[in-house]
């Protein structure tokens, strides 16, 4: 009987692991969306703050830090007039403190 509670615990735990979906640029774009405009210079910063704080809250997990990090990088290939300089300056703007300064020649696999 034992045995059987312990691979039964076993098989829980494995699927809980699986069930742990890694964020993706979809989300990410989704919490940022906000921020557009104050990070292209067309407007406040509004409600941006809201998504900063929810992304830091999320990705908890190295590999989630790099994706967003992968994520704001291509993201910041394709906005027109980003300013670089306002999404290093961002996560500070929101209170959220990073160990690293968001840029566009940042080494995302180096995030830990």
């Amino acid at each position: 009987m034992a045995g059987k509670i312990a691979c039964f615990l076993v098989l829980c735990i494995v699927a809980a692991a699986h069930s742990v979906e890694a964020l993706t640029c979809t989300e990410v774009d989704a919490y940022l969306k906000d921020c557009v405009p104050f990070l292209t210079k067309t407007g406040l910063l509004g409600t941006c703050c809201d998504g900063v704080k929810k992304l830091e809250a999320v990705a908890t997990t190295t590999t989630d830090r790099q994706t967003a990090c992968t994520c704001l990088k291509a993201a910041g290939e394709t906005i027109i007039g980003l300013d670089w300089s306002r999404v290093g300056d961002l996560p500070s703007a929101c209170g959220v403190n990073l160990p690293y300064t968001v840029s566009a020649d940042i080494d995302c696999s180096k995030i830990e």
